[in-house]
C-alpha cells in the first residue's frame, strides 16, 4: 500500500560529487502526497552534535520507528558519522535496536564512505526475501579493510598517472580524457571521487616540476666552476671583493653572456625559462643563492691553493738550484733530508717533488757533461798516445782519471762513473774516427747542418733552365718494398730497422738517406699487399727465400705483381729492380739441401732478370738473416738506378754548365752559439751555386 509522507520539496537524491555544488547538478525533488515505499532506513547520529542532547535524539528516534512499525515495512536501524562516533552513544543504539523486535543494525560514515552499500543491501534483502543474507560488518573491520581497497586502488591510479603523465605540463582535463577508460581511474574514481583523482595528479605534476628544476639547477650549478674559470681567473682581481662586487664584475666581462642570461622576471624557477631546453644558459640570478655562493668560495679557494702550490713549486726548485748537496746522478731518496720541509709537506704531494726533482738532475746531468766534454778538450794531449784500434788499455784509463781526477768537471759526475767513462771512450772514438756519427754534438753536428742546408737549397727558382740537370730531391729517400713468407720480410725489415737511426735514416757513402721499408708477406693482390700506395713508390724489391715453398711464393707474387700493371700507364713495376736472396735456416748444416736452394735461386734470378745474393758471400752468418755489407750493397745498386733514371733526360745538357769550380774549406766547431747559415747563405744565395757533379752530400 501507498505510504503518504511529508517530505516535499526535499532532494530525492544526491552524489558525493554534489556536495557543496547542488546548483551545478540537475535537482530532482519528493513530491507531496503518497508514495510507494518498501522499507525503511531509521538513521541515527552518533556523532557528538553542538547544542544536542543524544537522549532526545533517542526518544524521537523511538516515537519515529513506533509510526513505521505500524506500515508493516521492514527496518534496519543505520548509525551515521561512526567516523566521529562517541562509544556511549553507539552502545545505547545498539541496546534500542535489540529492544525494537532485534533490529539489524549497520554502522556507517558517509564522508569515509563506509557501509554505506551494505545498509541499503541489507535492506533490500529484508525486502526481498530470495536474496542471500548479508553479513553485516562492524564499521571499524569495515573501515580497515576499505581502506586497504582504497590503499591498493590508489597504488594502482598513481602507476597509471606515472606512466601517462611525463611532462610537467600537462593538464587535468587533457588527462583525464585519456584516462577514463582506464579501470585504475573508474575503479579509484568510485572510491574516493573526482576531486582526489585531480588532487594526486596536481601532486605527480608539481613533482615532475620540481624533479625538472633540480635537473636545471643542477646543470647550472656544474657549469658555474667553468664559468668562473673562464671569467675571473685571476686571484688579484677578486681576493678582495666581496660577493656583489664580484656579480658586478662578472656583467662586464667580454664573454658575460656567452656564460650567464639576465632575466627580466625572477626567480628564474618560477619563469618559464625552466622550460627553455634551447638555451643552457646559466640564469643569473642563480648567483644570489647559497649553493652559488659556496662554488664561487670554492673557487676562490682554489686559485688561492693554486697559488700556493706554485710558491711552494718555485721554493722548492729554488732549494734546489742553491743547495749544495743537490749534485747530478744523486738519488732522490739521499737529497729528501736536505731539501724538504714541512710546508712543502702540506701543500704538495711528494710524486710532484720528485717529478721537479728529477727534472733538475736531467738539466744539471747534461750541463756537468757538457762542461766534461769540454774539460776532454782541454787535455786533448792525454789522449795522443794510444794504439790505432783506439782502445785504451786499463793503465792508461787510469792515468787519465788520475790527471782529470782534480777538477771540478771530473768531480760533478762522481755518482755517474760509468756515464763520465762511457764518455770518454766516446771522445777517444771520435779522436780517431772523427764522423757525424762519433760526434759528441750529434745529432746537431755541424757536418750534419751543412749537409742538410745544402741539400735542403738544390732546386733554385732562379736556375729554371737547369733544374733538369739537378738530383731529383726524392733520391734523398729509398722506399724498399721486402718480399718473403713465414715472418722473413719482418724480420728483416726489424733488422735493417735495428741498423737505421731513431729517425729511420741510412747512412750510405757518408750520406744520410731517409729509408722506407714495406715488409710483403701475403697475397699480392690484396690491396694491404700492394707493391705500391698512394703514399709509397718503391724504389726496388728484396726478395728473401729460404725453402722451395718460399721461392715460389716470390716468384707467384713477382708475376702477379707485373701483371696487374700490364697496360697501365703507371707500369713501372715492370722494370722494378729486385735482389734475390737465399737466407740460411737457423741452425741449418744440411750442405746439400743448401747447394740445391742456391741453384734454384740462380735459376730464377736469370729467369726474372734480377741480382741473386748467396750465402756463400762474404759475411754471411747465421746470427743474422743479412748482414749490413749486402744491405748497403743492395741500397747503393737502387740509389744507382734512381740517379740513372732522374738524369737520363738531362745529361746532353751537362756541357753547357760553367766550368768554373771554387772550392771553399771552413772549419767550424760543434756547439758554437752561431747559426751556419749566416756563414753559407751568401755562397748558396749566388746564383752561379749548383749541386756538385762528383755527387758528394756537402760540395757545391
Amino acid at each position: 500500500a501507498a505510504t503518504k509522507l511529508a517530505s516535499a520539496e526535499k532532494l530525492m537524491y544526491f552524489c558525493t560529487d554534489q556536495l557543496g555544488l547542488e546548483q551545478d547538478f540537475e535537482q530532482k525533488q519528493m513530491p507531496d502526497g503518497k508514495l510507494l515505499v518498501d522499507g525503511f532506513l531509521l538513521c541515527i547520529d552518533v556523532s557528538r552534535g553542538m547544542n544536542r542532547n543524544f537522549d532526545d535524539q533517542l526518544k524521537f528516534v523511538s516515537n519515529l520507528y513506533n509510526q513505521l512499525a505500524k506500515t508493516k515495512k521492514p527496518i534496519v536501524v543505520v548509525l551515521t558519522k561512526c567516523d566521529e562516533g562517541v562509544e556511549r552513544y553507539i552502545r545505547d543504539a545498539h541496546t534500542f535496536a535489540l529492544s525494537k523486535k532485534n533490529l539489524q543494525v549497520v554502522e556507517t560514515s558517509a564522508r569515509s564512505n563506509v557501509n554505506i552499500d551494505l545498509a541499503f543491501s541489507t535492506l533490500v534483502q529484508l525486502i526481498d526475501k530470495s536474496r542471500g543474507k548479508t553479513k553485516i560488518i562492524p564499521y571499524f573491520e569495515a573501515l580497515k579493510q576499505q581502506s586497504q581497497q582504497i590503499a591498493a586502488a590508489k597504488d594502482k591510479y598513481e602507476w597509471l598517472v606515472s606512466r601517462i603523465v611525463k611532462n610537467h605540463n600537462e593538464t587535468w582535463s587533457n588527462v583525464s580524457r585519456k584516462m577514463q577508460s582506464s579501470p585504475e581511474y573508474q575503479d579509484y574514481v568510485y572510491l574516493e571521487g573526482t576531486q582526489k583523482a585531480k588532487k594526486l595528479f596536481l601532486q605527480h605534476v608539481h613533482r615532475l616540476k620540481q624533479e625538472h628544476i633540480e635537473r636545471r639547477r643542477k646543470m647550472y650549478l656544474a657549469m658555474l666552476p667553468q664559468a668562473f674559470e673562464a671569467l675571473i681567473p685571476d686571484l688579484d682581481e677578486i681576493d678582495h671583493l666581496s660577493c656583489v662586487k664580484v656579480e658586478k664584475l662578472l656583467e662586464t666581462k667580454p664573454d658575460f653572456l656567452k656564460w650567464f642570461v639576465v632575466l627580466e622576471e625572477t626567480p628564474w624557477d618560477a619563469t618559464s625559462h625552466i622550460d627553455n631546453m634551447e638555451n643552457e644558459r646559466i640564469p643569473f640570478d642563480l648567483m644570489e643563492t647559497q649553493p652559488a655562493k659556496q662554488l664561487y668560495e670554492a673557487h676562490l679557494e682554489k686559485l688561492r691553493n693554486e697559488r700556493k702550490r706554485a710558491e711552494m713549486r718555485r721554493a722548492f726548485k729554488e732549494n734546489l738550484e742553491t743547495s749544495p748537496f743537490i749534485t747530478p746522478g744523486k738519488p732522490w731518496e739521499e737529497a729528501r733530508s736536505f731539501i724538504m720541509n714541512e710546508d712543502f709537506y702540506m701543500w704538495l704531494e711528494e710524486s710532484i717533488y720528485m717529478d721537479i726533482y728529477s727534472k733538475h738532475q736531467k738539466q744539471i746531468i747534461e750541463k756537468a757533461k757538457e762542461e766534461f766534454q769540454e774539460l776532454l778538450l782541454e787535455y786533448s794531449e792525454l789522449f795522443y798516445e794510444l794504439e790505432l784500434d783506439a782502445k785504451p788499455s786499463k793503465e792508461k784509463m787510469g792515468v787519465i782519471q788520475d790527471v782529470l781526477g782534480e777538477e771540478q768537471r771530473f768531480k760533478a759526475l762522481q755518482k755517474l762513473q760509468a756515464e763520465r767513462d762511457a764518455l770518454i771512450l766516446k771522445h777517444i772514438h771520435f779522436v780517431y774516427h772523427p764522423t757525424k756519427e762519433t760526434c759528441p754534438s750529434c745529432p746537431v753536428c755541424v757536418d750534419s747542418k751543412i749537409e742538410h742546408l745544402i741539400n735542403s737549397r738544390f732546386i733554385r727558382p732562379s736556375e729554371r733552365n737547369q733544374k733538369n740537370l739537378l738530383s731529383d730531391s726524392n733520391i734523398d729517400r729509398i722506399n724498399l718494398v721486402i718480399l718473403g713468407k713465414d715472418g722473413l720480410a719482418r724480420e728483416l725489415a726489424n733488422e735493417i730497422r735495428a741498423l737505421c737511426t731513431n729517425d729511420d735514416k741510412y747512412v750510405i757513402e757518408g750520406k744520410m738517406y731517409e729509408l722506407s721499408l714495406r715488409p710483403i708477406e701475403g697475397n699480392v693482390r690484396l690491396p694491404v699487399n700492394s707493391f705500391q700506395t698512394p703514399t709509397f713508390q718503391p724504389h726496388g724489391c728484396l726478395c728473401l727465400y729460404n725453402s722451395k715453398e718460399s721461392l715460389s711464393y716470390v716468384v707467384e707474387s713477382i708475376e702477379k705483381s707485373r701483371e696487374s700493371t700490364i697496360g697501365r700507364r703507371d707500369n713501372h713495376l715492370v722494370h722494378l729492380p729486385l735482389t734475390l736472396i737465399l737466407v740460411n735456416k737457423r741452425g741449418d748444416t744440411s750442405g746439400e739441401t743448401l747447394h740445391s736452394l742456391v741453384q734454384q735461386g740462380q735459376q730464377i734470378a736469370s729467369k726474372l732478370q734480377c741480382v741473386f745474393l748467396d750465402p756463400a758471400s762474404a759475411g754471411i752468418g747465421y746470427g743474422r738473416n743479412i748482414n749490413e755489407k749486402q744491405i748497403s750493397q743492395v741500397l747503393k745498386g737502387l740509389l744507382d738506378s734512381k740517379r740513372n733514371l732522374n738524369l737520363v733526360s738531362s745529361t746532353s745538357s751537362i756541357k753547357d754548365l760553367a766550368d768554373v769550380d771554387l772550392r771553399i774549406v771552413m772549419c767550424l766547431m760543434c756547439g758554437d752559439p752561431f747559426n751556419v747559415d749566416n756563414i753559407l747563405l751568401p755562397i748558396l744565395q749566388s746564383h752561379t751555386y749548383r749541386p756538385s757533379p762528383c755527387g758528394s752530400s756537402s760540395s757545391v
